[in-house]
């Protein structure tokens, strides 16, 4: 009887064994994950807007000038010819002369409507499209933090040049670093106005969720930063974390930006793609642009993020 005990439960036994050993490394896993971590953020701009907001697009001039309404041309000479001397009233320097400030009205008049038409005029629940590029750089990428500090410290958040300008200004800091990219990913939504900031807090709250503190922020020109101290209260329990640019260890970036009107990000697959993809964000007019925020991990001197802190809090980044 205690034989055939032993051959039920020794299996199970070892079943458990395994198991707690799983769990065991889990946690670890988990708890190294946990460690205090570092960012910084740069914000601004808003999800309110007057009913009658105009945006007006390039647009394409034809060759040599002036508006093209009607197909084989503008208003010349062909649009004169059929009233040129019909009856010999216009025959003489009067009509002439009459004919032409008749001709320039019509032109003004058709400019102006042409003008009109190339307007999108946005309603109170205009089209948003909310945008997340990231960016996963080797630590030696060093060079790249105390860039990210100093637009945290002097950029003006408040106006809506500034933000394009630090949105421009990220994307070029980043697009300088590309021997140090090493995974990516990127994403976009499009919704109404009335759903896009809820949108855009979502994926905002997700990526700060992921900081154990917040060290740096410049946000609608608050700004506020923590000292050495209460930005890694874990260093003397930790201090394999001092070591900086080490293998193994990154800096992550994110890009988040809500604009008006549909703009897609190109998934990002390999290093052209994530090149695409910030030269698009970065070049994102300032009266189109209606919020942003620039995450960044580690922000502290002295603090790391690990591989297993990136595949544990990133695992949607993919190499490039």
């Amino acid at each position: 009887m205690r034989k055939k005990l032993r051959q039920i439960f020794k299996p199970l036994l070892k079943t458990g064994l395994v198991l707690g050993l799983v769990l065991a490394l889990a946690l670890g896993h988990a708890d190294g994950a946990l460690a205090a971590r570092s960012g910084g953020r740069i914000g601004g701009g808003s999800f309110r807007m007057p009913s009658s907001r105009t945006y007006t697009p390039r647009t394409y001039a034809p060759p040599g000038g002036g508006y093209a309404p009607y197909p084989g041309g503008g208003f010349g000479f062909p649009f004169l010819i059929p009233f040129w001397g019909i009856g010999g009233g216009f025959g003489g320097l009067f009509g002439i002369l009459i004919f032409f400030a008749i001709a320039n009205f019509l032109m003004q008049t058709f400019r102006r409507v042409a003008g009109n038409e190339n307007q999108v005029e946005y309603g109170s629940n205009p089209a948003v499209s909310v945008n997340r590029l990231q960016v996963g750089l080797l630590a030696q990428a060093r060079d790249l933090q105390p860039e990210l500090n100093e637009l945290a410290a002097s950029s003006d958040t408040n106006t809506p040049e500034g933000r394009a300008e630090i949105l421009q200004e990220v994307s070029l800091a980043l697009l300088r670093h590309p021997e140090y990219w090493v995974y990516a990913g990127s994403s976009s939504e499009q919704g109404k106005l009335n759903a896009a900031e809820s949108q855009f807090n979502r994926l905002s709250l997700a990526e700060r969720s992921k900081f154990s503190q917040e060290t740096l922020t410049n946000v609608n020109n608050q700004l506020r930063s923590a000292t050495r101290q209460e930005a890694l209260p874990a260093e003397l329990d930790n201090p394999t974390r001092l070591i900086s640019g080490g293998p193994g260890e990154y800096i992550i970036v994110t890009l988040l930006a809500a604009t008006l009107g549909k703009f897609q990000l190109p998934p990002v697959n390999t290093i052209e793609d994530l090149r695409q993809a910030l030269r698009q964000i970065g070049s994102i007019p300032s009266e189109q642009l209606l919020a942003f925020e620039v995450l960044w991990t580690p922000q502290a001197e002295g603090d790391t993020l690990t591989s297993d802190d990136l595949f544990a809090e990133y695992p949607d980044l993919k190499i490039v």
